[in-house]
């Protein structure tokens, strides 16, 4: 097979030139890129969803509270938050295929890390592997869909961005009610062994079916280290780093983190704006106002579904009573309803009109949360579940789609990375808010508490939707090059 971006000649006749003018038909999207795809752009989200049903009897387990398992979410997100853009720029550099096959093969390794922990740390560790292991997916997905674009000549990428979507909401649908089902018949342990055969999987379709590269890049003139920036990288490790272990306990003992949190930030950005080649080019995005903008919409707009996820499952096992089987059933209407909507409109052109809907309607599943409570009928959380399901399906799409039209084309696996590495952000800050509102016990006034900072999350969410006018030239962009062969 032909390396990402060059051409690949069709051994189908119909693709040649058949009447001798030196014209062909237009050539299709690869199909057979698909699986491979589909099944590395799921391992994250099966992972994410899978655990908020594990959390408690993790807990239990281990004696640890909700405001320690709450490390078992961040720990994930810290390192794909890290992992994502530098995975994307090694993609952009080497091509996506050898990527997702060492990436996949960590995501093994963690499940038999997690599968076998003898105690919480080795836990947490074997989430930070999952992490590392579940980086290449997106970023190698959205590096295939641009030189697909350049190879076929048909630059619209919706129905396999609907695709993507519809299989991470649907593997989401059944995260909690999987994960439930494996508690129950093998123990929270059960919830990381179903790593390993999803890694094999993962690893036979990438060597099957993903390009080879097709050879060194004639620009490759510099170093490795240089191309990947491995001060820059480190920069950015530190400033992550630092800032989660404040938030996660913002204590005046503590007082020295935020320091060295800004101070790696401002070498950082000196660090990139100075070097030839950044490991994220901030001179690009700071001429980039509308991509900067989508990034800090998927932030808040996934700190919002990151806190219901792991806030409201917590609290419908501990406050409200339910088993991790049960709690992983009244996600079910969340996710289907998400599949739903991104089946109705994942080819629609609107990307305005989906994130202001999307906004509205996590403002109002907020409010519904306000009036739950430990008696509360199991029908009204499937409501509430429902309700979320809107922006769920509709969100995803739309940031999907900004970054697709508003970053450049060189640079699109690690563009695609870093939309991951905002959204991870915002899931960090949702796990430290579930854990300051709930403490020691997943109540109901705990997640009245949350369902507030919620509230202020999603407004937040909404002005940042309304104020930008980038977003109509995206939609005018993805407008223009809408086609049905996709």
């Amino acid at each position: 097979m032909s390396g990402p971006g060059t051409p690949r000649r069709s051994a189908d006749p119909a693709q040649q030139d058949t009447a001798g003018t030196g014209e062909r038909p237009a050539e299709h999207f690869d199909r057979r890129l698909i699986p491979p795809m589909i099944v590395g752009s799921i391992l994250n989200p099966i992972n994410s969803t899978i655990v908020a049903v594990a959390l408690v009897p993790i807990g239990v387990a281990f004696g640890a509270p909700p405001s320690q398992t709450a490390w078992l979410v961040s720990a994930l997100y810290l390192a794909t938050a890290l992992g994502q853009p530098v995975v994307g720029r090694l993609i952009d550099l080497f091509g996506p295929r050898r990527l997702f096959l060492i990436s996949t093969s960590l995501v093994g390794l963690a499940g038999l890390a997690g599968t076998f922990a003898p105690n919480f740390g080795v836990l947490i560790g074997a989430r930070v592997l999952l992490g590392f292991g579940t980086c290449a997916g997106y970023p190698a997905a959205m590096s295939l869909l641009r030189s697909e674009a350049e190879r076929t000549g048909n630059d619209s990428p919706a129905g396999v961005l609907t695709t993507l979507a519809i299989a991470g909401q649907t593997i989401a649908v059944i995260g909690p009610s999987l994960g439930g089902l494996l508690i129950g018949v093998g123990g929270w342990r059960a919830t990381f062994a179903l790593n390993i055969p999803l890694a094999v999987i993962a690893l036979l379709l990438g060597a099957l079916r993903l390009p080879r590269p097709a050879g060194p890049r004639p620009d490759r003139g510099r170093g490795a280290a240089a191309e990947l920036d491995l001060p820059g990288m480190a920069l950015f490790a530190a400033l992550l780093v630092t800032l989660l272990l404040f938030l996660m306990n913002p204590h005046p003992s503590s007082w020295y983190l935020p320091l060295i949190t800004v101070a790696a930030a401002v070498a950082f950005t000196l660090r990139e704006l100075r070097t030839a080649v950044p490991f994220i080019d901030l001179r690009v995005l700071r001429g980039n106002t509308p991509l900067l903008a989508t990034y800090a919409r998927g932030l808040v707009a996934y700190t919002v579904s990151y806190a219901f996820l792991y806030g409201f499952t917590q609290w419908a096992e501990e406050g409200r009573g339910l088993s991790p089987s049960q709690a992983g059933l009244v996600q079910l209407p969340l996710f289907l309803m998400g599949i739903g909507i991104s089946a109705l409109t994942g080819r629609r052109k609107s990307i305005l009109g989906k994130l202001v809907v999307g906004a509205t309607g996590q403002l109002v599943a907020c409010a519904l949360i306000l009036l739950l409570g430990a008696a509360s009928p199991v029908w009204m959380l499937l409501v509430v579940a429902l309700v979320f399901g809107v922006p769920q399906g509709l969100n995803n799409l739309a940031l999907q789609n900004s970054v697709y039209f508003q970053a450049d084309r060189e640079r699109m696996g690690s563009s695609a990375g870093l939309l991951r590495t905002f959204i991870y952000l915002g899931s960090m800050i949702a796990s430290v808010a579930t854990a300051s509102a709930f403490g020691q016990h997943a109540d109901t006034a705990g997640l009245h508490h949350l369902a507030w900072f919620m509230l202020g999350a999603g407004a937040v969410f909404l002005l940042l939707t309304l104020g930008d006018r980038g977003l109509r030239r995206a939609a005018a962009e993805a407008r223009a090059s809408e086609s049905p062969d996709t």
